[in-house]
């Protein structure tokens, strides 16, 4: 199976990239012009300027699955007014042109699974919510909206679309957790705020397990990437803890985190309630390797002593 990959640098996309090379698929990655020279398949291009190598594409001749994973990370930075159109714009930019690449090839691409994340939903509070479950109204909420969206196009070719909404990916190799990690082993890790708050995690390998598993089972529509238990804060960090065999007392109040990452930021991402669940996997017969906070933070504790 020929499957393109844009982000394939990035925290998700490198690991899916390595799956998708063990199990003998042909990959080819979306870069920047001026990246280095490789041996491998990819594709030119320039989100920002609209502007894709058209001999990459011949040369590549059509793709039986794309997976889009372009976008400047969430929460890797405050969010000014520069920020939020840079988060934006990383992600309608590279969007609107794969697709307008993809829909001027001469074949057409049975299978499209586009980023999203479950911040569509915004913060819910205790609401579960499922694939079914409206939008938000903030700024994340909007974003991912609009991020769906620009993916709908490809629909009219045919082309199956499957926007997957990522929760909070955990592995000592990146996102939140690879953060969170040295203030636990040191025993200063906690609940963030009041620990209410949900969260839906899943692991590194169950991310890239459920993409690969969507290419395999087509699916339309949303997909929630997250474990089947969410849970709250205050529990996920006593699981961490415990894993690690270290208290979980040291809270870190909503104030403080403000004050560092930006009002914004902390209420509609760092400390947003998002109970979600991932409906459509378990209906498609996807199986976690790690279903729960606890057996993800243990596979992670163990990778990270191994």
């Amino acid at each position: 199976m020929r499957v393109g990959v844009t982000g394939s640098t990035g925290f998700i996309g490198s690991a899916l990239v390595e799956a998708l090379l063990e199990r003998d698929d042909e990959v080819v990655r979306f870069v920047r012009p001026e990246s280095a020279a490789t041996t491998d398949a990819v594709i030119r291009w320039d989100p920002r300027r609209q502007i894709v190598d058209d001999r990459d594409l011949a040369r590549v001749g059509g793709f039986d699955a794309v997976v889009n994973l372009a976008g400047a990370g969430i929460a890797d930075r405050r969010w000014n007014a520069a920020r939020k159109d840079e988060l934006q714009r990383s992600r309608l930019d590279a969007t609107t042109l794969l697709i307008s690449a993809l829909r001027s090839m001469s074949s057409s691409t049975p299978q499209l699974l586009s980023g999203s994340a479950i911040g569509v939903y915004g913060s819910r509070s205790d609401e579960v919510l499922d694939e079914s479950s409206t939008s938000g109204q903030d700024f994340l909420a909007q974003l991912c909206t609009k991020w769906e969206a620009a993916s709908a196009p490809l629909r009219t070719q045919g082309t199956v679309v499957a926007n997957l909404r990522t929760g909070i990916v955990m592995s000592r190799l990146g996102g939140a957790l690879k953060r969170q990690l040295p203030l636990f082993r040191l025993g200063l890790g906690g609940p963030l705020g009041n620990g209410r708050q949900w969260l839906s995690p899943i692991s590194l390998r169950d991310e890239v397990r459920a993409i690969l598993w969507v290419i395999d089972h087509p699916t339309s529509g949303p997909v929630n990437l997250v474990c089947p238990t969410p849970l709250t804060n205050a529990r996920f960090a006593r699981s961490l803890a415990r894993a690690l065999h270290r208290p979980a007392i040291v809270r870190t109040p909503a104030a403080a985190l403000k004050v560092v990452l930006g009002a914004q930021l902390t209420s509609e991402a760092i400390l947003a309630s998002q109970r979600v669940m991932p409906t459509a996997l378990l209906e498609s017969g996807f199986v976690f390797d790690h279903p729960d906070a606890t057996s993800i933070t243990t596979e992670v504790v163990r990778l990270r002593t191994n």
